[in-house]
């Protein structure tokens, strides 16, 4: 079962954790691990990086061959991590886009693994599963996420398409959102592409067991993909770094926002992490924090 209290600051003071990151790899771009691993990396926490399925590029850009994993060897190669003298060195576990449903178990099985070695694992579930577009994942992958992996995560980050087609209804307002993430199970829910009552603005919404936070911000016009899969390994970098919630919320946001306006002004079709690493680090952007008042009623 999934803590009801992440509880990240008493991380605060020591060496940084390693992460298990478990998701994508592209050859070109930087979404899936690409961006994770390299976010993590920039703010000082060793990586395990196992790829879910490798792909020449990002879907979106067009066809291309897949290599997924053989279901016997995954497992064999997740079990492998779990019975690792090391794996006392894992402070946390990041899940992301999935190859195929089978590959749930096996991550769910090693979570179980490193939580035993370490009572503080803090286990974030990014259900990548669709957009407005609707599902992009075959039916069994989004269900297998929503069945096997979600009910023993400490913290979720889907994006409001994929909040709505988890709980069974999409939800369109703020009130409606914070209601949705309550249901979805984790403690904690972070939200990205929360609506604002604002024109021209979007936020990421934090639902924890205590109330509920928005970081608005203004909307980036056609930007890259990857913001998703940086947003997830950005607030769990500083929620193990030692974070208070609210502050991770602020920290990821802003870089991610930096990033993407300065990919979206230059007409980059990738984010270009290597050239704002310092963005992840010491983000310029703007947001805007505020307590979302009709958690507390």
């Amino acid at each position: 079962m999934a803590r009801t209290d992440p509880a990240p600051q008493r991380n605060a003071g020591r060496r940084p954790g390693a992460v298990i990151v478990l998701s994508s790899h592209v050859a070109r771009g930087a979404v899936g691990n690409r961006a994770a691993v390299f976010a993590l990396e920039r703010l000082g926490h060793p990586v395990w990086a196992v790829p879910t399925v490798t792909l020449p590029w990002h879907p979106g850009h067009g066809p291309a061959t897949r290599i997924v994993p053989d279901a016997q060897q995954f497992a064999a190669f997740l079990g492998d991590l779990a019975a690792a003298p090391w794996l006392g060195e894992v402070a946390a576990v990041l899940s992301g886009y999935l190859g195929a449903a089978h590959q749930a178990a096996p991550i769910a099985a090693l979570v179980a693994a490193a939580r035993a070695r370490n009572p503080d694992l803090v286990y974030l579930c990014d259900p990548v599963i669709g957009d407005a577009g609707g599902l992009y994942v075959p039916q069994a992958t989004a269900a297998a996420i929503r069945d096997t992996l979600l009910p023993v995560a400490d913290i979720a980050t889907p994006n409001r398409f994929e909040l709505g087609w988890l709980v069974g209804e999409t939800p369109r307002t703020l009130d409606a959102t914070v209601a949705a993430a309550r249901r979805l199970g984790p403690p904690q829910v972070l939200v990205t592409s929360a609506p604002c009552a604002e024109p021209a603005t979007t936020g990421s919404l934090l639902v924890g067991p205590s109330g509920a936070t928005l970081a608005a911000h203004a909307a980036v016009a056609d930007p890259p993909n990857g913001p998703g899969d940086l947003t997830a390994a950005l607030f769990l970098a500083r929620l193990i770094g030692g974070a208070a919630p609210e502050a991770a919320l602020a920290a990821a946001t802003a870089s991610v926002v930096d990033i993407l306006a300065h990919a979206a002004r230059a007409g980059a079709d990738e984010l270009a992490l290597q050239a704002e690493a310092e963005r992840l680090v010491r983000p310029r952007a703007t947001v805007r924090l505020s307590a979302v008042g009709a958690l507390h009623a």
